[in-house]
């Protein structure tokens, strides 16, 4: 299935659905004759297996009444408040490349020619540290701030370097504590897009006292999902997964999700020592190789289109605007 938040032309609350394949949409609540389970995607994953199943029935044989149309709605974040965000960094080349580009920033304020040279140096010489390689890193995300498919991302004014981030992201079904990775998959319900906008200036000043990211990362909207989320029983593998960035149009670059070091399943069973990863939890899975633009070197600028694209889930788009004058 492929589920999403939804609200009508007519307006009214966000409401569950399920896209078809001719552009419309199911109103799973309605058709289920509004049963609880269907009220929310939150609602949904933590009924279990057997609404999950109801679902799909649903969707097999829809009802005419609760069907929308294409173009008589419009789609929000899948999930308005998921009760966790943990953003992981899977991917080497990402890691290489971003902390190499930031020593690059840093180099063209150098003080001297010799203090350059040592950043330039370590630019290039740059490698995970090996905490790095013994256990897979994550911080968490603020959950409030959520956006969607076609909402606009209002850059604080405290910021002047506008970034994205392409990301696969796993949504948690089955609640559990002590997961072995092996098991990790039966934990899964399914998976969606994950654009992690970032401030880059206030990320890199304070990060350099040893804690964050904090408003680098805290800001409204600035966590991009969607615009659906696929149920794990559509994608049997999500190793071999095509991880696409444009801007205005422009391919800037593509990547693969068989990149990552560290795999989901590794990443659930890390974080459910000890503690119980709860149904609606999300997991990104941390930005591909080349899949930002501080790789690069190349931000994003007022008014541009942001469009992150993994095939079997679609394409999530976002347009960044700059809020108002540095502070």
């Amino acid at each position: 299935m492929q589920l999403v938040t939804y609200r009508p032309a007519s307006a009214g609350p966000p409401k569950l659905g399920a896209q078809l394949a001719d552009g419309a949409v199911l109103d799973l609540a309605a058709a289920a004759g509004g049963a609880s389970a269907f009220e929310s995607m939150l609602a949904l994953i933590e009924a279990g297996p057997e609404a999950w199943e109801e679902a799909r029935g649903l969707v097999r044989n829809p009802r005419g009444s609760a069907v929308h149309g294409a173009g008589t709605y419009a789609l929000l974040a899948p999930m308005q408040s998921p009760p966790q965000i943990r953003d992981f960094m899977c991917f080497e080349k990402h890691v290489i490349q971003a902390f190499g580009a930031a020593f690059r920033m840093r180099a063209t304020r150098a003080a001297t020619p010799e203090e350059r040279a040592a950043l330039l140096a370590q630019a290039d010489g740059y490698r995970p540290p090996p905490v790095w390689y013994e256990r897979p890193l994550y911080y968490k995300a603020n959950r409030f701030s959520i956006s969607g498919p076609g909402d606009t991302i209002r850059w604080p004014a405290y910021s002047r370097l506008m970034d994205y981030e392409c990301e696969l992201a796993c949504v948690i079904g089955r609640p559990g504590a002590d997961i072995p990775s092996a098991r990790a998959r039966e934990h899964v319900f399914g998976w969606t897009i994950f654009n992690d906008f970032s401030a880059r200036d206030a990320q890199g000043a304070e990060m350099a006292g040893g804690l964050g990211p904090a408003k680098g990362k805290d800001f409204d909207g600035a966590n991009a999902f969607g615009p659906c989320i696929v149920t794990a029983d559509e994608i049997p593998d999500p190793y071999g997964l095509e991880m696409i960035v444009r801007v205005n149009g422009e391919e800037r670059s593509r990547g693969s999700s068989r990149d990552m070091h560290w795999k989901f399943g590794d990443l659930i069973a890390y974080v459910s020592q000890g503690e119980t990863l709860h149904a609606g939890e999300i997991l990104g899975s941390g930005t591909v190789g080349d899949g930002c633009g501080l790789e690069q070197l190349r931000f994003l600028e007022d008014g541009d289109l942001v469009e992150v694209e993994i095939p079997p889930i679609g394409v999530l788009a976002n347009r960044v605007v700059r809020g108002g004058k540095p502070a």
